[in-house]
């Protein structure tokens, strides 16, 4: 059964401070194990100055995949903590790298927990986050007298229209959230006297980032 879920769209970069230490996180979008270790490693490379490089990431649909890693601070104090904060966000198939540019100063176990939670918060703050929705791709056919009556109703709950082709008659194709199917199917039924036909093209995932429509 198809379900919503969050997933990154746009990885981004968010930096905090804390005494003097640099801690710069760093999101992408990964879909696969081996896209987050390339990532890592990447990361790795372009900050290969940087005291440490610590990493978690979450994939699958159900967040079936996680793993983190604390690169050489003590245990529990940069991986698990940046984890938490995915999964607080409740976030999927995405890969967070924190890098830290030590400034000289111990920060302690909770100071470290504070500055790697707070990094990963930061980054979030800088990516594109979309809930992926269930949704079904349905063409209507319609004659001229029913068009007005179905773009009121698909306006009215709100259904985005992908597409309107006018010909002798008027095709519609709208991308409808599986709950409203039912509903939506009933009342353009009953407004055009059954004479609209209704046809299920696919069934995919939508979203919206800044505000477009996106399809999966």
């Amino acid at each position: 059964m198809m379900e919503r879920y969050k997933i990154l769209f746009e990885g981004g970069e968010g930096e905090l401070t804390e005494k003097k230490s640099r801690f710069i996180a760093t999101t992408r979008p990964v879909e696969s194990e081996e896209e987050a270790v390339v990532f890592i490693d990447e990361m790795k490379k372009k900050y290969w100055d940087a005291r440490h490089n610590c990493s978690a990431y979450v994939i699958g649909e159900r967040g079936q995949v996680q793993r983190c890693s604390d690169d050489g601070e003590p245990a529990q104090t940069a991986g698990r903590p940046m984890l938490d904060v995915l999964l607080g966000a409740e976030v999927k198939n995405i890969c967070v790298v924190v890098t830290r540019y030590f400034g000289g100063t111990l920060l302690g176990t909770g100071g470290l927990v504070r500055a790697y939670s707070g990094a990963v918060q930061e980054g979030l703050k800088n990516s594109v986050i979309v809930e992926k929705c269930p949704g079904v791709e349905l063409k209507i056919h319609t004659d001229y007298n029913g068009i007005g009556k179905i773009q009121y109703i698909t306006a009215q709950m709100e259904i985005p229209v992908l597409d309107t082709q006018y010909t002798d008659a008027v095709d519609v194709v709208c991308m409808v959230p599986l709950e409203k199917e039912g509903s939506l199917v009933a009342q353009i039924t009953e407004k055009t006297g059954g004479k609209a036909v209704m046809t299920r093209e696919k069934e995919c995932y939508y979203g919206f980032a800044d505000g477009e429509l996106v399809l999966f």
